[in-house]
């Protein structure tokens, strides 16, 4: 076994029990995990059997098999940012909208005289 295989197998495994144990813990959402579990599974099994590794990299013409588990991991690292970026953009639009509704609320309640000004500009 060579010592870039032993790295490998440790940082995946370590990755693995990392992300199972923030699930666990309930730091982790599920929904948010699948991606991460996902590269620690492909990245277990290219390491476990270099065989598969060596074949892969053949494969997609990867002159150096150790440098194809880099790029897996670099793949799912980008797929993960890719995931996030959508997430955030999809709370930040929400979050745009609830602004505006709470404010439109404040307003109307003022007009209304349920709140008076002092209270009403508070948040702002």
């Amino acid at each position: 076994m060579y010592w870039f295989q032993i790295i490998s197998i440790i940082g995946s495994f370590a990755l693995l029990i990392f992300v199972i144990n923030s699930i666990r813990r309930g730091i982790l959402k599920e929904r948010y995990s699948i991606l991460w579990l996902a590269a620690a599974v492909v990245i277990i099994a290219l390491s476990l059997k270099k065989g598969l590794l060596d074949a892969v990299a053949r494969l997609l013409g990867v002159a150096y098999p150790p440098s194809l588990l880099f790029l897996v991991a670099f793949i799912f690292v980008l797929l993960i940012l890719l995931h996030f970026s959508i997430v955030i953009s999809i709370f930040h639009e929400k979050n745009k909208i609830l602004t505006q509704e709470i404010t439109l609320l404040k307003h109307i309640l003022k007009e209304a005289g349920i709140i008076t000004p002092d209270i009403a500009g508070k948040d702002e």
